[in-house]
């Protein structure tokens, strides 16, 4: 899971670009990057580290132009170094920059297929030159003095044909407009905007719409499931659009990655948080669970932990202090950093919670650990009894699409019982969000199309994936160290006095 952006309009674009990628900084924190494009050349800076980090004064300068795009990088394939950060660019057949948001799954196939039939070796082991080179070998069969909009939107359409997997993406063509699409499904969100200024129109396109917020933009529409729209020199917007295919948005955006400020496919994601709240209220009442008060992991719990606690009728209180100055846990590459994240992060608030029953209502429950540790945290506090909530239902799958869950042995909802997970956390209680409740929540509607729930259920949108699942894990044990779950059997019994 990654952030993208791309500007394109009458004046200079890195300005807006930086604030944008900014809003986007909590899609990743590994690395962030800038291209842009003044007429005659592209200029480039990117680097490890969060955008504030990477981008001084005497970089920015240096990124020149009226068109732009740019990136903040969640390492999910490939190592985690500076060479792997977004943008990539190229000059093959003609100026190419480009960023995307996702996973190819058939990365293994791409690659051959660049390398016997266009003669292509990719450089390094990020997946958007798959994406990039592909498209650049369709466009290089066209006529290149005379690349027509009919020559990019069949390129696209090719290029979508051959990768498969999950991906947005953004690309200045040099000397011709700014390009985005999605793949078939529409997995990765990816939206669209507009600035009017005395000069003329400004377009954007970013991966959440929080960005237009703090830019004055209007949103304009969502890039639909394998739609290309393409910005011309002229400012003229071109679509084309796939036959209707059903849609298979990540449901996962809007239980944990998007921020709560961000409008998706039609629905603000504060308010669909508040719903599984609300929704997890059954569940809870029919546990017999009667607790004091209903707190949240913040700060993605926050808007289902309010939900649960107006639905039945017991306070909500703030009882865990985030310190935001500390990144996200669940983007840390391995469990020993998102466990110390955690620890440096939360700090109960020992008043609220001294002596009382405790619902504390977090995104999910992914591998366990981090929800441990934050039990811990509470009975240090001097909570009598935890209940711990999660918004969404067991995680039994690995993601292959871009977020970080791509092992199975990370999983602890895939190998163990809900009640051994409630001893491995040492709660007094699990409570997990229902499946089908959560595929009513979001099943299509109003036309704005369908859901993944491939984590929580094994289907995947893009069918057979068992081989691409393999080469998934194949390269990621290759680049690190794969977290696995502890024994549950092995941990001591729950703490009978606190």
């Amino acid at each position: 899971m990654c952030g993208i952006v791309g500007f394109h309009g009458p004046e200079r674009v890195v300005g807006d670009m930086i604030i944008g990628l900014t809003a986007l900084q909590h899609r990743g924190q590994d690395a962030a990057g800038i291209a842009t494009f003044d007429g005659d050349a592209f200029h480039l800076h990117k680097g490890q580290g969060l955008v504030n980090d990477v981008f001084r004064p005497k970089n920015v300068k240096k990124l020149t132009g009226n068109t732009g795009i740019g990136h903040v990088r969640y390492t999910t394939q490939g190592a985690n170094d500076s060479d792997l950060a977004q943008p990539f660019t190229t000059s093959y057949p003609f100026g190419l920059a480009m960023v995307h948001n996702g996973n190819v799954i058939n990365f293994r196939d791409v690659a051959k297929l660049l390398h016997e039939k266009y003669h292509v070796l990719p450089k390094t082991t990020n997946d958007l030159e798959l994406i990039m080179y592909t498209f650049a070998s369709e466009l290089r069969v066209k006529d290149l003095d005379r690349i027509s909009v009919i020559d990019i939107f069949d390129a696209v359409e090719t290029t979508q044909e051959l990768v498969k997997g999950a991906y947005a993406t953004v690309t200045i063509i040099a000397g011709h407009g700014l390009l985005a699409f999605t793949d078939p499904l529409g997995i990765r969100p990816l939206v669209m905007g507009r600035r009017d200024t005395p000069e003329g129109p400004v377009y954007a396109f970013a991966s959440e719409s929080t960005c237009f917020d703090y830019l004055d933009f209007e949103f304009v529409e969502n890039v639909g499931p394998g739609q290309a729209i393409f910005i011309d020199q002229n400012f003229q917007i071109h679509r084309k659009n796939q036959p209707a295919l059903p849609k298979a948005f990540c449901v996962f955006e809007q239980i944990y990655f998007a921020r709560e400020d961000s409008t998706i496919n039609g629905r603000l994601v504060a308010r669909e948080r508040v719903r599984l709240g609300k929704i997890l209220a059954r569940k809870v009442v029919d546990a017999g669970l009667k607790p004091d008060m209903v707190i949240d992991v913040p700060s993605s719990g926050y808007f289902a932990a309010s939900g649960l606690a107006e639905a039945i009728g017991v306070p909500y209180r703030r009882a865990m202090v985030k310190n935001n100055h500390m990144g996200r846990s669940f983007i840390v590459p391995t469990q020993a950093g998102r466990e110390d994240v955690v620890k440096k992060k939360l700090n109960p608030i020992k008043a609220f919670v001294e002596g009382k029953k405790v619902a504390v209502v977090d995104d999910s429950i992914v591998r366990g650990t981090t929800s441990r540790r934050i039990v811990r945290l509470l009975r240090e506090a001097g909570a009598a009894e935890v209940y711990f909530i999660s918004s969404a239902p067991p995680i039994v799958s690995p993601c292959i699409y871009g977020i970080d869950m791509a092992m199975s042995t990370e999983l602890i909802a895939a190998n163990y019982t809900e009640e051994e997970i409630c001893s491995y956390i040492e709660a007094d209680k699990v409570i997990y969000q229902d499946l089908r409740d959560l595929e009513d929540l979001f099943a299509e509607e109003r036309g704005h199309g369908g859901s993944c729930f491939a984590c929580f259920t094994g289907k995947y949108p893009t069918g057979d994936v068992t081989r691409y699942l393999r080469h998934v894990q194949e390269e990621r044990q290759s680049h690190r160290i794969v977290d696995k779950v502890p024994s549950v059997s092995a941990k001591a019994p729950l703490p009978t006095e606190h």
